[in-house]
């Protein structure tokens, strides 16, 4: 019989899981060594965990299965805790391994013993199995696999004691059976069905399967019948759109807008969504963000079908023959003058090759980035699920694993990207064509605004304000890229993003391009409400709508 390592290897691939996304360390060698028996599975190196388990996340959202992940003992499995928090939020599936200590040396507390189990559970709250003998290592995977690929999908971890993979008598177990979600019930979508009906707003809110082009069809349909309003997520896990697709309104990230979107409606109803909800609490504002006179109901939880159940509202509805509205081909003029961050935005939206992807992680300097390019060529769209940053740069690493034929264009802050700036090593390592667009503002500037929101700007002195700068000194990612293999340029004119843009989309293999743009919110009232006002035109028509009649002079 082969050692758990080898038998756990072939129960992976056996049920699908081709890619393992690692870091290891001393407790992982055998499972390392396995892996030259085993040539289904791919082994792509990361420099740091939270690299590996973000790709991980990416991987798993663009290939509809679950990657695993080997993490080096607690210390691993703590650095790779911000990704897993973002796969969990957006529910998506993950193998995540973690390596242990031998059973029998744990007594002994050595340097990197750690409660492992404790620390996972925080992002792995429905799956957590030290698997303590070698004969049943193989079962507990299968468990792991089919936990992560229920609906809803979870990060399922697995923790491998060094003696259970390297012990003989391993058994490879056959693959779990593939969930099969059912649809919303017949009382369920006949009451929301009657609550479109009755009149008054109505919107549907959207998210998980429900934003891909099966659900926002029927969605459409119904929209198209009823007159109701299409919602989604305000960080949606993957979101298909562009032109040919019916458009959906993403809820806004500042409450005070959020609150304004949602303002008018009688009745919101949930599709694999969570009720809207302030991303922080402020002093003096409510936390729930649907008005007290609108009625929320839910057509399909995270454990249900939610394009089944979609299609069973558009039969009730009966909207079968109703014409979806579909966004029209599109793109915004070609910038020029000095870069900005919406003229960055701006550009991509000129330029983005068909059936792209998309990760945004721009915060502040991506805002424009939703009207620029809602008209281009169809594309998909990966988002900061669970708020934690540094998930951009290696969820575009593991989106460009999963879809090597698709270009991959990650959109990141000069903060953000710093967390996780190891990414940019194993695209290089692995020739993923992912193009890295870095606005370097030299500021945490969502931040700047957050003091105002919060109420602390007025009496904050120069030494706090410092905690939020990123100037002395201004960080260079065109040497950094460089230094890791990724060729870079670094750019200050509108004239210049677009070559460099287009060279990096012509040109196979991983780019960098360092955007030096002003930064695109201020920290006072003086600078959001002008800008809320200059963007009326190319927001959402909701939202436009209720900003001009709640703040437009």
């Amino acid at each position: 019989m082969p050692n758990g390592a080898h038998a756990l290897m072939k129960t992976l691939a056996d049920a699908g899981i081709e890619v393992c996304f690692s870091n290891p360390g001393t407790s992982e060698m055998h499972f390392v060594a396995a892996l030259d028996a085993e040539p289904r599975m791919r082994a792509v190196l990361a420099l740091f965990e939270g690299v590996a388990t973000g790709a991980a996340d990416g991987y798993a959202r663009m290939a509809d299965r679950p990657a695993a992940t080997l993490l080096h003992l607690g210390c691993g499995l703590g650095n790779g805790l911000a990704n897993l928090h973002n796969a969990r939020k957006g529910k998506v599936p993950i193998v995540n391994i973690v390596g242990d200590h031998a059973t029998f040396h744990v007594k002994y507390d050595a340097q990197l013993q750690s409660d492992i189990e404790t620390v996972a559970r925080n992002v792995s709250p429905g799956f957590v199995r030290t698997s303590m003998t070698t004969a049943e290592l193989c079962k507990d995977a299968v468990d792991a696999i089919a936990a992560a690929r229920g609906l809803p999908g979870q990060v399922a971890t697995l923790i491998l004691p060094a003696d259970v993979s390297w012990g003989e008598g391993g058994v490879p177990h056959p693959p779990p059976p593939p969930p099969a979600p059912a649809a919303a019930d017949d009382a369920t979508v006949a009451a929301v069905a009657d609550a479109i009906r009755a009149g008054g707003k109505v919107a549907l809110l959207l998210g998980g399967a429900a934003l891909r082009e099966p659900g926002l069809l029927a969605a459409a349909r119904i929209a198209a019948k009823s007159g109701v309003k299409l919602h989604c997520e305000t960080f949606p896990t993957r979101l298909a759109r562009g032109a040919g697709l019916p458009p959906v309104e993403r809820i806004a990230y500042l409450a005070e807008l959020a609150s304004l979107q949602l303002s008018a409606l009688d009745h919101l109803i949930l599709v694999d969504a969570k009720s809207p909800v302030s991303f922080f609490a402020y002093p003096g504002r409510k936390s729930d963000l649907v008005p007290e006179t609108c009625a929320v109901h839910t057509l399909a939880s995270p454990t249900q079908d939610a394009v089944a159940s979609l299609e069973k509202l558009v039969a009730a509805l009966g909207a079968q023959a109703a014409e979806p509205m579909l966004q029209a081909a599109e793109r915004p003029s070609r910038p020029r003058g000095k870069l900005t961050a919406a003229k960055v935005c701006k550009a991509v939206g000129h330029l983005l090759p068909e059936n792209a992807i998309v990760v945004d992680e721009g915060i502040t300097s991506s805002l424009m980035l939703a009207a620029m390019t809602r008209g281009a060529p169809r594309h998909d769209l990966i988002t900061l699920t669970g708020g934690a940053i540094g998930q951009g740069l290696p969820s575009a690493t593991g989106a460009a694993v999963a879809c090597p034929e698709r270009p991959v264009i990650a959109l990141a802050g000069d903060g953000a990207a710093m967390f996780t700036i190891q990414a940019l090593w194993t695209m290089a390592r692995e020739t993923l064509h992912v193009i890295s667009i870095i606005f370097n503002n030299a500021s945490y500037s969502v931040l700047n605004v957050e003091l105002e929101r919060v109420g602390a700007d007025t009496k904050i002195s120069p030494k706090a304000k410092s905690q939020l700068d990123l100037h002395g000194p201004v960080l260079n990612f065109t040497h950094i890229a460089q230094g890791m293999g990724v060729p870079a340029a670094r750019v200050t004119s509108a004239e210049g993003f677009n070559k460099a843009f287009e060279h990096a989309l012509a040109t196979p293999g991983p780019h960098l391009i360092e955007a030096m743009v002003p930064e695109s919110l201020g920290g006072t009232k003086r600078r959001i409400l002008p800008w809320m006002l200059r963007s009326l035109p190319s927001l959402p028509p909701t939202l436009a709508h209720a900003i001009r009649r709640k703040v437009a002079p």
